[in-house]
């Protein structure tokens, strides 16, 4: 009897461990896809495609769920596709892809990891301009002055899709309460897409803060190395930018003599004056000219 008891257990034992070789072997050819760069159209939105938006999210769906996060079965409504699509611009840098960590990114938003944008060092961009080969000292001004006016512009139409999710979000808790207010799978479905819509924001809010003080990093360190009167354009564009990334960190997607705003995250403190913000800006010396 205890021969064939152990037997059984050796026979689980190793059918658990081949089970756990193959989720291995997955994870590492998914993460090896995941390098791929995934597919853009017109002004850096994301272009449906299978690897990227379906294979990989569902592997990531499996990851996640290990991680005990909320994930919902939900399919993703048009509102909620598009505005994972224009927010996908506002978080990797296709024209600049060695300072926005793209294959990182990929893998934070197929949940195949846990974020990591969190610590994204704000002296990159300047690196990245520093670095580039332009034939007059003044190009670096004004490529920084184009960068930021792309997103001036692009950021209002990512504004108007956030804010289509959340009349989404409040149609579908008219109709949770209306017809399964005491059923706890479908709560549990409409909660894990709430959780998996704010995600989304909160990153779009914390990826154009990154964006907002590395252009401010560039254009403060252009004015040590190369000092021109370019600058003033600059300057202007991300006086702009600035009032803009306020009303993302403050959750104000809607018009902003609207009340509505996206209260599921509260963590960002409203953006003070551009330049009171150096203090905050972590700068390792030693990377200044790397």
């Amino acid at each position: 009897m205890t021969t064939k008891i152990m037997c059984g257990q050796s026979a689980s034992g190793a059918k658990s461990a081949t089970s756990l070789f193959k989720f291995m072997a997955l994870t590492l050819l998914v993460t090896a896809l995941a390098a791929c760069a995934r597919p853009v159209g017109d002004f850096g939105r994301a272009q449906s495609d299978v690897l990227h938006d379906e294979i990989l999210p569902r592997v990531g769906a499996l990851a996640a769920d290990g991680r005990k996060e909320p994930v919902s079965l939900f399919n993703l409504t048009n509102e909620e596709q598009d505005m994972r699509n224009r927010i996908w611009r506002f978080l990797v840098a296709n024209k600049a892809q060695d300072w926005m960590f793209d294959h990182a990114v990929e893998m934070q938003r197929t949940r195949l990891s846990k974020p990591v944008d969190l610590n994204f060092r704000t002296d990159r961009y300047y690196r990245h301009l520093r670095l580039m080969d332009f034939a007059s000292s003044r190009g670096r001004y004004l490529r920084l002055s184009q960068d930021v006016y792309d997103d001036i512009e692009t950021i209002p139409s990512a504004f108007g899709s956030i804010c289509l999710v959340m009349e989404i979000e409040r149609r579908r808790e008219v109709a949770l309460s209306g017809l399964y207010a005491d059923n706890t799978a479908v709560k549990h479905q409409v909660r894990a897409r709430e959780y998996e819509n704010k995600n989304y924001i909160t990153w779009f809010a914390r990826a154009v803060d990154y964006r907002y003080k590395s252009y401010d990093v560039a254009l403060n360190r252009l004015l040590v190395e190369t000092p021109h009167e370019e600058a003033h354009t600059a300057n202007e564009y991300l006086n702009r930018f600035a009032v803009l990334v306020g009303r993302a960190k403050n959750g104000e997607f809607c018009d902003p003599f609207a009340k509505e705003s996206y209260n599921h995250d509260k963590d960002f403190p409203l953006l003070d004056s551009r330049y009171s913000q150096q203090s905050e800006i972590k700068e390792d010396e030693d990377e200044f000219l790397k």
